[in-house]
């Protein structure tokens, strides 16, 4: 199989299709558009492991996720195919009729994808139409854009902020984002640049009344292109072991390998794996460092 990367536009949206109908379903036929996509990507061995994080610039100077254009493409597809539904903007539902599309084409994928062209590309040539004067490929990104919208201009800007941070001053960031996550942060443990056996932060989860865990932090602030791979998450176990941490946190800007994240649930003792999309979320969640801003959303269908 040809790299996902090199397949041409249409062919990496028509991959996704029945991947897509099989994962929401596993996720049990509901479910955010960003938890199917993290979800895919962590699932599918013939999408890349960096797909959430890997970035590319534009002839414009400007940065986008290439992984996010086919993904949009194609669950709007399905979802014009009535296969999923969208209830409110940024949840996906499957369908009775994708729910029987699971079993009716297994193993029959390019069955599947066929059936779903040939609802889709009539459809797409009468909004052509009607908006005669822009490319067909421009109305398909704008009906994309105008149905799934994941990646806020503020995503891109605090994406760009923590790359530039330099390791200590992402290790405080990281520490004061689980601070805000109810973990007591330890003054003193894993708060200097280097000699704090392999971690770099410390705290105590006061569960209830009376049971505290410890807790231990590693943050690595990697280029978005690099994965963070299994063995790291065996050297951070071996800091827990030295610290006698019960949890463990892993958070980078970028992403984890799949045989990473298997590493982290194996054992006793499983590690969370915090990557850079989930670490933007929890940053606009907890409100680290960054502040929320009111604003208003236009009801497209009526004046569309």
């Amino acid at each position: 199989m040809k790299d996902f990367y090199n397949l041409s536009r249409h062919e990496q949206e028509s991959s996704l299709l029945f991947p897509l109908v099989k994962e929401l379903k596993r996720l049990g036929g509901e479910a955010t558009t960003k938890e199917l996509k993290r979800s895919l990507v962590e699932n599918a061995d013939f999408i890349p492991e960096d797909a959430l994080t890997y970035i590319k610039i534009s002839k414009n100077g400007n940065s986008y996720h290439p992984f996010d254009y086919p993904f949009n493409f194609a669950v709007t597809n399905l979802n014009m195919a009535k296969l999923f539904d969208r209830p409110q903007a940024g949840i996906v539902v499957l369908t009775e009729k994708g729910r029987e599309a699971s079993y009716k084409f297994e193993n029959k994928e390019d069955k599947f994808i066929t059936s779903i062209y040939q609802i889709t590309e009539p459809l797409w040539k009468e909004k052509s139409k009607r908006k005669s004067k822009v490319t067909s490929l421009k109305i398909k990104e704008q009906e994309v854009q105008k149905v799934i919208n994941d990646n806020d201009d503020w995503r891109e800007k605090l994406q760009t902020a923590l790359n530039n941070l330099s390791p200590a001053k992402f290790e405080e960031f990281c520490r004061q984002l689980i601070k805000k996550m109810g973990v007591n942060i330890d003054e003193k443990i894993g708060v200097n640049v280097s000699g704090d056996g392999g971690i770099d932060g410390y705290g105590y989860l006061i569960n209830d009344d009376f049971r505290t865990t410890r807790v231990a932090i590693q943050a690595k602030r990697w280029n978005l292109n690099n994965s963070v791979s299994s063995p790291e998450i065996d050297k951070f176990r071996g800091a827990m072991d030295k610290f006698r941490a019960e949890y463990g946190i892993f958070i980078t800007t970028s992403s984890f390998t799949r045989d990473a994240i298997n590493a982290a649930r194996s054992g006793t003792r499983v590690i969370t794996l915090i990557d850079g999309e989930k670490l933007l979320d929890l940053t606009a969640k907890y409100q680290v460092f960054v502040t929320p801003k009111m604003t208003y959303e236009i009801d497209k269908d009526f004046f569309d």
